[in-house]
């Protein structure tokens, strides 16, 4: 009876209120364009005019909203696994994408359901809670109208977000209560209540230290959520992270293409948390934490703890730095070893910050200035010295990027006073004999595979080829920059690098310089930020540039940024408050989109196309990984199944960890191999190959060409004697087509 009743209302909604005008009506009110950027208006209108209540409202309603819908909804969608009203009933009258998830309870009502809720617990104005009212009625009866939900699931909707609204909100108040007065106590008193912020003080009192302990627990549940995001399988290994895992199970003094620090990074996740993806991402979330708290607690010691937690929130807003604490590439190894470097040379050319923290102009504090390096070196320099050599050694195990630093720390001698006369005493030495002893490993290898990664590199950089500018690998750096960087990120760095830079009259200062110490602080940071940017730059005027390949620059620059612009903010500069917010704004939510882009499908009631799904590079592997798997397994003949060639070195990582027997065929009887071709173009090349094999049938698998007419490679027709194509293999995320891969046969391998 229920069943009828609740098909019947479905029936109604989707057919017997149709008309043409209300069609475009309802696909506007289920989702929009104007969606995303009306809700960023308003939390930013209610941030900075909406008093404490409204900034308390906006972030109660963002946890409210992250948690529940990710943790109660989508949990609930799972355990009913009911399907969409468009499967059991294809007559139904869809005007909307067919969604790949569950339909009890749906997921637009219960959004919703949970914005009224909150609404009604911080605002008592009876035409704001009508407005809410109206609004989740509205989206809920255009999702029976679209066709995409029973009446129930919008009924269901409503209620498990007014329940996990109301339960969430009284939940993190208690929290806040319990917590709050041990941890910050002074702004406990100010605020005692989330429900009521009108109680308490009139003002929230600064408390630096409050901040700091607030960027901690910020570190921490980034820590936290970034190993359970990796666990999840909202994303899957990359083609370089598979192929460099592949490494780890051979470890040698080097590769093909990269030194061995990567290949140890894989070996130790995998070791701590097993061959999984949580296995090979284990490292990145970690060092990021790390680098996060050493960088907080710098930023904190030369200006205060408010700025140290805002500067930990524009990391967080950096794109590039947020893939960066996910993925497994070379960038967070080699921005760790870079930063930490650059700390520990700041230490050994005789800044010691024993003394506390350098006051700047304007911040009310004693001014204390740093020494300079002495005529004498201490200990402690000399072994600031041997962390200089060692991280070095850890760049240039991980990218090749120690001459980088080298010439940073070389700059950086000639900005800080007393820092060349460092050279005169064995402290630099020892770092350099540190390099040299790191240049071992990755000399060893090359001598003993004819200087095969020299050769690479030369080829990578482009110096094979004549000399040849376009101008739009220029455009296509600088923009891809700003994107990867966050361009108000960037823009405050250009202005500090300005500041710096800009010429001066004799005998006039520097303006917007400051203090002595500050400007050496800034002219250091410079020195490891600004020739990185200036070379890349550079090169584009020879061949084009991949945008990570500055990522060792991002933080110095952030540095810098912060430095140049606390101190704007000091002398009452309200226009760097004003960035610093844009900046925020446009960089968390996209940090956010870049990691789960289904927030997207959800805000404006359709995915993203398959061509502009950023995540593209990390779906659909394990699927097509699989299919192949079972045309293997078909294939099979006598017992003996047949072995994989693959185009590419990253198809044939990714078909090695995720096919089945990939895993426990490493590294002794692997049946997964690349194309020989008689020319070695990766790592696989300088393995054994599928030679031995004669006689034997395999599967050849290629990404689908543009052209359906493009021929085989001439080197696959002549080492079989007879290949066939099977078909197309197409593998996604969630009804989506990311991959298409063909699939040819091989008959006996001559």
């Amino acid at each position: 009876m229920l069943q009828a009743l609740d098909l019947r209302l479905l029936w109604y909604f989707n057919r017997g209120i149709a008309h043409p005008w209300l069609d475009p009506a309802m696909q506007f009110l289920s989702g929009n364009a104007l969606l995303v950027p009306g809700l960023v208006l308003l939390a930013t209108l209610l941030l900075v005019w909406g008093g404490r209540r409204g900034r308390v409202f906006v972030f109660m309603l963002s946890f409210v909203l992250a948690v529940g819908d990710s943790q109660v909804n989508n949990r609930l969608k799972k355990l009913f696994e009911r399907p969409r009203p468009f499967v059991d009933h294809p007559e139904v009258r869809l005007l909307a994408g067919r969604g790949p998830s569950y339909s009890m309870p749906s997921g637009h009502s219960s959004i919703w359901g949970g914005i009224v809720a909150v609404t009604f617990l911080y605002w008592r104005r009876r035409d704001v809670r009508a407005l809410v009212v109206l609004g989740g009625i509205g989206v809920g009866v255009s999702r029976m109208y679209l066709g995409v939900h029973y009446p129930s699931d919008v009924l269901a909707g409503w209620m498990v977000g007014l329940a996990y609204g109301v339960v969430l909100a009284r939940m993190a108040a208690w929290l806040w209560g319990w917590c709050g007065s041990k941890a910050f106590p002074a702004w406990h008193r100010a605020l005692p209540n989330l429900l009521r912020p009108d109680d308490g003080e009139a003002g929230l009192p600064v408390a630096h230290g409050h901040w700091e302990k607030l960027g901690w627990c910020v570190l921490v549940l980034l820590l936290a959520g970034r190993w359970a995001y990796v666990s999840t399988p909202v994303i899957e290994l990359s083609e370089d992270e598979a192929y460099q895992w592949v490494w780890s199970k051979r470890l040698d003094w080097s590769y093909y293409s990269k030194p061995l620090g990567i290949a140890v990074a894989h070996w130790l996740g995998t070791h701590g948390a097993g061959d999984r993806e949580l296995g090979v991402r284990l490292l990145p979330p970690l060092l990021a934490f790390v680098l996060g708290g050493v960088l907080m607690r710098w930023m904190a010691r030369r200006t205060d703890g408010r700025t140290a937690f805002l500067f930990v929130l524009a990391l967080q807003a950096t794109p590039l730095l947020a893939v960066g604490s996910v993925l497994l590439t070379i960038d967070p190894l080699t921005v760790f070893f870079y930063t930490l470097g650059m700390l520990a040379t700041w230490r050994a050319l005789g800044r010691d910050d024993s003394a506390g923290p350098v006051a700047l102009a304007g911040t009310g504090g004693a001014s204390t200035a740093l020494p300079t390096a002495s005529s004498r070196p201490t200990r402690g320099q000399v072994a600031w010295w041997a962390v200089v050599g060692l991280t070095m050694a850890g760049t240039l195990l991980t990218k090749y990027f120690a001459p980088f630093q080298l010439a940073a720390v070389v700059l950086a001698s000639c900005v800080v006073p007393g820092g060349l006369r460092s050279w005169r005493r064995p402290g630099p030495w020892l770092a350099l004999g540190i390099l040299a002893l790191g240049t071992v490993p990755i000399l060893v290898w090359n001598i003993r595979h004819d200087w095969v990664t020299f050769t690479h590199l030369g080829e990578r950089g482009g110096l094979d080829q004549a000399w040849r500018y376009r101008p739009a690998w220029t455009l296509e750096f600088v923009g891809a920059v700003a994107g990867l960087w966050n361009p108000i990120w960037l823009g405050f760095v250009v202005v500090a690098a300005w500041a710096l830079l800009r010429p001066t009259k004799a005998g006039s200062p520097r303006p917007g310089d400051g203090p002595e110490d500050e400007v050496v602080m800034q002219r250091f940071l410079a020195c490891f930020c600004l020739p990185i940017l200036g070379f890349y730059l550079a090169y584009t005027l020879r061949a084009r540039v991949h945008p990570n390949w500055i990522a060792a620059a991002v933080l110095p620059g952030l540095m810098l940024a912060t430095l140049h612009a606390h101190r704007a903010w000091a002398a009452g500069s309200r226009r760097t408050w004003t960035w610093v917010r844009a900046g925020l704004w446009v960089g968390l939510p996209l940090v956010v989109l870049v990691h789960e882009t289904e927030w997207v499908g959800k805000l404006l009631g359709q995915p993203l196309p398959a061509a502009a799904e950023p995540l593209k590079r990390v779906r659909g592997h394990r699927d097509f990984a699989m299919q192949v798997g079972v045309l293997r397994t078909n294939m099979a003949q006598g017992g003996r199944m047949p072995f994989v060639i693959a185009d590419h070195y990253g198809r044939a990582g990714l078909l090695s960890f995720y096919m089945p027997g990939g895993k426990e065929s490493l590294p002794d009887s692997p049946f997964i191999y690349t194309l020989r071709t008689g020319r070695v173009t990766s790592q696989f090349d300088l393995w054994p190959g599928y030679e031995s094999r004669r006689g034997e049938d395999a599967l050849f698998v290629r990404r689908s060409p543009k052209d359906p007419g493009e021929p085989l490679p001439r080197a696959l027709l002549d080492q079989f004697e007879q290949v066939e194509r099977v078909g197309e293999v197409e593998s996604g995320h969630k009804g989506r087509v990311l991959h298409r891969h063909e699939v040819f046969v091989c008959r006996r391998l001559r």
